[in-house]
């Protein structure tokens, strides 16, 4: 009889006991996984870049259908919050977005961008691979969730999910063979409509440029329909930019000339 007691008073030690093993060793999957992705992108001199520059075209799209021609586009990024988009040949239309803000300047001067829009980037930006690896990553709190493997753009792949300190969460898909990226995805609620948004990014054809493989092509989706495609022709790393090159005011007076 005190057997079967202690047996039973211990049943619920012992389940909590094995369920967090399982966790544990589910995390490890996770981790051992995204240390690979890691590793793919470059390792170390991945996660010191200072800059990037990407140049190519960009197409969007409307309800999946998309719209006609393509925008010439140069895209900067320096971590962890300056970005700098230029677009046309002539480079005459620039958007910063720094720190929390959004700017754009053309030959009429400085605008603050839609609030939507910034909005907009500034989610994509906190749930990007790069801000998911070097921020929420090492981050005690975080939680890793391996998920298995599945198919993205017919790859097998491994699948990550990271929940954060705050609750919020991004799920990233890698090549099982070449540990490279190839989706990243969170979801997000509509402060206006309250509705579950998801918003996706897959990458691919991937070409090496200064020991960091580089997506060619990007293309974004909204609640599984495609709104913008990136075809990238040209990649820079760790670029010595100009001292003025972050400052919106003074691009606002080169371009008003």
């Amino acid at each position: 009889m005190y057997l079967w007691f202690f047996v039973l008073a211990a049943a619920p030690a012992l389940w909590a006991q094995a369920t967090d093993d399982i966790g544990a060793k589910n995390a490890q999957q996770a981790r051992a996984a995204l240390d690979k992705m890691v590793q793919a992108l470059g390792g170390q001199s991945w996660l010191d870049m200072k800059n990037e520059e990407l140049q190519g075209h960009i197409a969007a799209f409307f309800h999946g259908q998309p719209d006609v021609g393509t925008t010439e586009f140069f895209e900067f990024h320096q971590w962890p919050d300056h970005d700098r988009y230029e677009y046309t040949k002539h480079r005459d239309v620039v958007g910063f977005y720094i720190g929390q803000q959004g700017w754009e300047v053309t030959y009429r001067g400085k605008h603050p961008l839609p609030k939507d829009q910034v909005d907009d980037f500034m989610r994509r930006r906190a749930h990007s691979i790069e801000t998911v690896i070097k921020t929420w990553l090492p981050d005690p709190k975080t939680i890793l969730i391996y998920e298995g493997q599945h198919l993205a753009e017919r790859h097998l792949c491994e699948q990550v999910s990271l929940i954060s300190a705050s609750n919020d969460a991004v799920t990233i898909l890698m090549d099982v063979q070449t540990h490279l990226p190839l989706r990243r995805s969170f979801q997000w609620r509509d402060p206006e409509y309250k509705d579950l948004n998801t918003d996706a990014e897959e990458y691919d054809d991937y070409h090496t440029f200064e020991g960091f493989p580089t997506p060619f092509n990007i293309s974004r989706f909204k609640n599984d329909e495609m709104v913008r495609q990136q075809f990238i022709s040209h990649v820079e790393y760790n670029r010595q930019l100009p001292a003025d090159f972050w400052d919106v005011d003074a691009v606002a007076r080169r371009i008003k000339k």
